[in-house]
């Protein structure tokens, strides 16, 4: 099924979601990878206040190359999720409903997710400039000096997904798989 979301990701319009579903996201997502996570987490350790809400927001594992002009963002391709995995399940306690990557997660990322409501969204490796394109202004709000992977926000139209672990933990990578092996009886 493909749906159309308008974020932020409410914990009711995530419920909506099943693994193996499309999805076009049109609205604010944010940008972080593990040493922007690691930042977050010692931020929230001093008890600072992060540089975005938390709440139903979606953070988009990335370090998109410089815009060309013309462009709000260069190619903007995942990169592989597990590498957040030790950050995610507090960020998720904290209200975080969406993550997008590519490859497996870790048992613990996924009871987070069934625990908060969350979901874990595929973007395709490979299709970063498509991605990009979909990507109509950013501007980096945080830890400037990591250069590429700075925590961005992004404004997107129409961001193409695919819901790969929903938020009763069903798994596209365990399912397909599944699917594949019984398509060889």
């Amino acid at each position: 099924m493909e749906h159309r979301i308008t974020l932020p990701l409410t914990r009711e319009k995530a419920a909506k979601l099943s693994s193996g579903d499309t999805v076009l996201l049109t609205g604010v997502i944010y940008t972080a990878r593990d040493a922007a996570h690691k930042r977050i987490i010692e931020m929230l350790d001093r008890g600072e206040a992060l540089p975005f809400d938390v709440e139903d927001a979606v953070i988009y594992y990335v370090g998109p190359t410089p815009a060309k002009p013309g462009q709000a963002l260069g190619s903007a391709g995942p990169t592989t999720s597990y590498r957040m995995d030790a950050y995610a399940p507090r960020l998720l306690d904290l209200g975080l409903r969406g993550m997008i990557g590519k490859g497996q997660r870790g048992v613990e990322v996924v009871e987070a997710m069934k625990r908060n409501g969350s979901v874990y969204f595929g973007a395709i490796g490979g299709a970063g400039a498509l991605l990009g394109s979909q990507v109509k202004k950013a501007e980096v709000i945080a830890f400037a000096d990591l250069g590429a992977e700075a925590v961005h926000r992004l404004e997107v139209e129409n961001f193409p997904l695919s819901v790969v672990i929903d938020s009763k933990g069903a798994n596209l990578y365990a399912s397909g798989r599944q699917a594949y092996l019984d398509s060889l009886k």
